[in-house]
C-alpha cells in the first residue's frame, strides 16, 4: 500500500457515491476488502464504476469515475491497477465465441469439452423457453471437478464463469480461488461467518474450492469442517440462481468428501472427470510452452522429450502430475539452455531460441 491520506480520500469519495445509491453496491466496503488484501476487490470496484456511470448515477452525484480510479491508483501504485484493469478490459471484450475458442484450444480433456458444452446447449435452451413464456427445467449449475492435479481445472473452471456470464446466467463472471485454509476460522462458531463472507464475496461468479475434500479430512473430530460444510450446503440452495460452486479434488477423496454431509451430493448435478494426460498430449503441452516463450525445439531434441516425458510420467514421484510435469521440465530445459549458450560469445536470435537435444536433460 502507497499511503494513508489517499485511502482515507479515496473511502471518502465511495462512502459518498454509496449514500446517494442508497449503498447499492456497497462501494465502501469494496474499497476496505481492497485494504485487507482481497483478492480481485480492485476489479470489483472497476466493474461496479462501470455500472454507476453506464447507469448514469456518477454523472447526476457530480462525481467522475476518473477521480475514484486516479485515487485507486495513488493508493496502490499505478502499475499494479494497470494490470488489473487491462486483464478486465480484455476480459470484457472476450464474446461467448472467444471462450468457446479458448475452451476448444485447450490441449486434451475431450470428455470434458463435451460435458462443458452439453451443459451450455442446456442453459441456452433454458433461456430460449423463458423467453417464450414456457416452464424452466431445474438443474443445479454447481459442479464437482474430479481428476489429479495438473488437469486445467482451475482453467476450465474460470472460463466456464466467463461463459455463465456471457450467456446472462451470472450477473459477473468473476472467479474466486479457495480451499480449506479460506474457509475454516481458528475459533469455534467463526467458521459459518467466514463461509458467509466469502460467499457473498462469490456471488454472481464463480467460487472454486480446490482439493474440498480436505475440509472433511478429519471427519471424526473436525466439528470446523462440519460446520463449514453445513453453511456451504445451505448457500449452494439458497444462491442457485446467480452462484456457481465448484468443488475440485482427486476422484476417490471427492467421493468422501460427497458422502460426509446429507445432501449435499444432490446439490451438485455436474460430475466431470478430468483425465490424465496421455504421452502426446503432454508432448503438446511442452511444445505450447515453447511456442508461447519464443523457443524452437531441434528434431533430435523432440525425440529425447518424448523418452523423457515417458520415463518421468512413469516415475513414483511424478505419477499423475500432468500438466505440471511439462512445465517443470520446460523450466529446467530452459534453464539448461541458457548455461550451455551463455558460454558462446557472440550469440544470434535463432541461438537464443533453440533448444537441442544437448537442453533436455533426464
Amino acid at each position: 500500500m502507497i499511503s494513508e491520506t489517499y485511502f482515507e480520500l479515496l473511502c471518502k469519495e465511495v462512502r459518498n457515491l454509496d449514500e446517494f445509491s442508497s449503498s447499492k453496491y456497497q462501494l465502501e466496503k469494496i474499497v476496505n476488502d481492497i485494504a485487507n488484501y482481497s483478492s480481485n476487490a480492485e476489479l470489483e470496484l472497476i466493474q461496479k464504476l462501470g455500472i454507476l456511470k453506464k447507469e448514469r448515477i456518477i454523472p447526476k452525484f457530480d462525481v467522475k469515475q476518473g477521480n475514484i480510479i486516479e485515487l485507486l491508483y495513488k493508493y496502490l501504485g499505478a502499475r499494479e491497477i494497470d494490470e488489473k484493469y487491462s486483464v478486465l478490459k480484455s476480459e470484457a471484450a472476450l464474446s461467448f465465441e472467444d471462450l468457446s475458442n479458448q475452451l476448444n484450444e485447450l490441449i486434451g480433456l475431450d470428455f470434458v469439452k463435451e460435458q462443458i458444452s452439453n451443459l451450455i446447449c442446456f442453459n441456452k435452451v433454458q433461456i430460449l423457453r423463458e423467453r417464450q413464456n414456457l416452464k424452466k427445467a431445474y438443474r443445479t449449475m454447481h459442479m464437482a471437478f474430479l481428476g489429479n492435479p495438473g488437469t486445467a481445472k482451475t482453467t476450465v473452471a474460470r472460463i466456464v464463469g466467463k461463459m455463465y456470464k456471457s450467456l446472462g446466467l451470472l450477473s459477473k463472471g468473476h472467479f474466486i480461488e479457495t480451499s480449506r485454509t479460506d474457509l475454516i476460522a481458528e475459533y469455534q462458531g467463526q467458521t459459518a461467518i467466514k463461509v458467509k463472507r466469502l460467499v457473498q464475496k462469490a456471488k454472481g461468479g464463480v467460487l472454486f474450492i480446490d482439493e474440498a475434500y480436505s475440509i472433511t479430512e478429519n471427519e471424526n473430530s473436525d466439528s470446523y469442517g462440519r460446520e463449514c460444510l453445513t453453511e456451504l450446503t445451505k448457500a449452494l440452495e439458497d444462491y442457485r440462481e446467480d452462484l456457481v460452486v465448484i468443488v475440485a479434488g482427486y476422484q476417490d477423496l471427492m467421493e468422501k468428501f460427497f458422502q460426509s454431509n446429507p445432501g449435499l451430493k444432490s446439490r451438485f448435478n455436474n460430475f466431470i472427470i478430468f483425465n490424465d494426460y496421455s504421452l502426446d498430449e503432454m508432448f503438446s503441452i511442452f511444445t505450447f510452452f515453447c511456442n508461447k516463450n519464443d523457443y524452437l525445439i531441434s528434431d533430435k531434441a523432440k525425440i529425447k522429450l518424448k523418452e523423457v516425458l515417458e520415463k518421468q510420467m512413469k516415475n513414483e514421484d511424478e505419477v499423475n502430475s500432468n500438466g505440471r510435469l511439462a512445465r517443470n521440465l520446460f523450466d529446467a530445459v530452459i534453464m539448461n539452455q541458457a548455461k550451455r549458450i551463455f558460454k558462446i560469445s557472440s550469440v544470434s536470435k535463432e541461438e537464443l531460441m533453440l533448444i537441442t537435444e544437448e537442453d533436455i536433460v533426464d
